[in-house]
């Protein structure tokens, strides 16, 4: 592999886009620690020490490489466009022109793109106002003794909101870049640079503590071990077999060959595991506003917004599941598939075009979520529960997610460079 990576970069082309796309990563995780106009970055470190924060902005935190504790320019990080993109998604069901659009082709996906775009930045200007509300009441640093906005005047506030907005459009734009300049995968490498950011002061912390040496290497043996079996199960693909029928354009003979329809164990990807984490956050996030004393809160407090209270797992699973079954439902439409082999000619063997090849395949698809979605929320729970029972919970910022999203993004940036070679006539990173 390592030879691989001496022949990538001996290649002039694919050698500067390599290295553009690790400048832009580097430029990211800079702009993670400059910290907002107005925010005292003295006090910012002061109060990580003192406190680990608000839990319920742990997926932001962790999306963002950590620069939301540190209300930096970047402090939103992707999580503005992931929240787009899926917005956008859903509501190709609702409002029958998305889906118009996504049947046009290019120029549908650039507008629907373009409207991502314009809903990135509502979201940002959104939770922009909400991490400021939520830092000068003193809530995202629980028991910070000292002020991280000394000067919360209006005018130091909307210099904030815009700041922080600018910097989810710049990432936005520097994602773009390494997509068209780049080796492609521009998001999702940011996403991956942010996530892999947190590991090595993660497995620190583990390794400083008491018993600091067993404790690492067990979580590194469960860490590969994860890594391991998402690896197998994301490679892992049903190959429904398509025939096309032979057919005489004029006096040419076309057709009569044979191809599959790759369907992936795990369809939906991450994104039931996002899902289900946002909304099991909003209970303890209505929690933090009401009364300490209430029975309510407490209720909740104690087992719901607890990552470790057994009714929070069993909703945790049952809602990643769910998600499986519905981002698939959305994302995967065997209706417009068996409409495309129909036109162009294809079908399954033994089974008839048009209606029954739907059926068909939403049968298939249904049989392979079942696993899929049992995997998914597996991969979710092993790492939590495992550092639970270790008691290096608190210490560790990343789970299931974060692995699968950094195997995954991996794993298709690897594809990407591989295809590159290939084109080149050299022997790629995957034999």
């Amino acid at each position: 592999m390592l030879g691989a990576f001496v022949r990538a970069f001996r290649t002039p082309d694919l050698r500067r886009k390599l290295l553009f796309t690790i400048g832009i990563m580097v430029l990211f995780r800079v702009g993670s620690f400059l910290p907002t106009p107005g925010v005292s970055y003295p006090n910012v470190q002061t109060c990580i020490e003192q406190s680990q924060g608000n839990d319920l902005l742990g997926l932001v935190n962790l999306f963002s490489g950590g620069a939301l504790l540190q209300l930096s320019v970047f402090a939103l990080g992707i999580m503005p466009y992931i929240t787009a993109s899926i917005i956008v998604q859903l509501l190709r069901v609702v409002i029958p022109r998305f889906e118009q659009l996504h049947l046009e082709g290019q120029s549908g996906t650039a507008k629907l793109t373009q409207y991502t775009r314009y809903l990135t930045i509502g979201l940002a200007i959104l939770q922009s106002t909400t991490i400021i509300t939520v830092a000068r009441s003193g809530q995202l640093f629980s028991g910070c003794t000292v002020d991280v906005i000394p000067n919360d005047s209006w005018q130091t506030l909307l210099i904030m909101v815009i700041t922080m907005t600018a910097g989810t459009g710049l990432i936005m734009w520097l994602g773009e870049l390494i997509t068209e300049r780049g080796v492609g995968n521009g998001m999702s490498l940011l996403i991956f640079t942010s996530i892999a950011a947190s590991f090595p002061g993660a497995m620190w912390s583990i390794a400083g503590g008491d018993n600091g040496a067993s404790k690492f290497i067990v979580v590194m043996a469960i860490v590969v071990l994860v890594i391991a079996l998402v690896v197998f199960v994301e490679q892992s693909q049903r190959r429904v077999p398509v025939q096309y029928a032979k057919r005489m354009v004029g006096r040419r003979m076309y057709g009569g060959s044979s191809t599959y329809i790759p369907i992936k164990i795990n369809m939906a990807g991450v994104i039931p595991v996002i899902f289900a984490s946002s909304l099991l956050a909003v209970p303890g996030l209505l929690a933090q506003f009401g009364d300490p004393t209430a029975g309510w809160v407490q209720w909740v407090s104690r087992y719901l917004a607890s990552p470790s209270a057994p009714l929070h797992l069993a909703i945790y699973v049952v809602l990643i599941i769910f998600f499986c079954y519905f981002y698939t439902a959305i994302t995967f439409n065997p209706d417009e598939v068996a409409d495309n082999m129909k036109k162009y000619g294809g079908f399954i063997p033994g089974i008839r075009a048009g209606r029954p090849t739907a059926e068909y395949l939403d049968y298939v698809i249904s049989r392979i979520t079942a696993p899929g979605s049992v995997y998914l929320a597996i991969v979710a729970l092993i790492p939590t529960i495992a550092f639970i029972v270790l008691g290096v919970g608190a210490n560790i910022p990343f789970g299931g997610a974060s692995i699968l999203i950094v195997v995954g993004v991996g794993l298709e940036t690897v594809k990407q460079i591989e295809s590159q070679l290939q084109q080149r006539h050299y022997e790629g990173f995957l034999r």
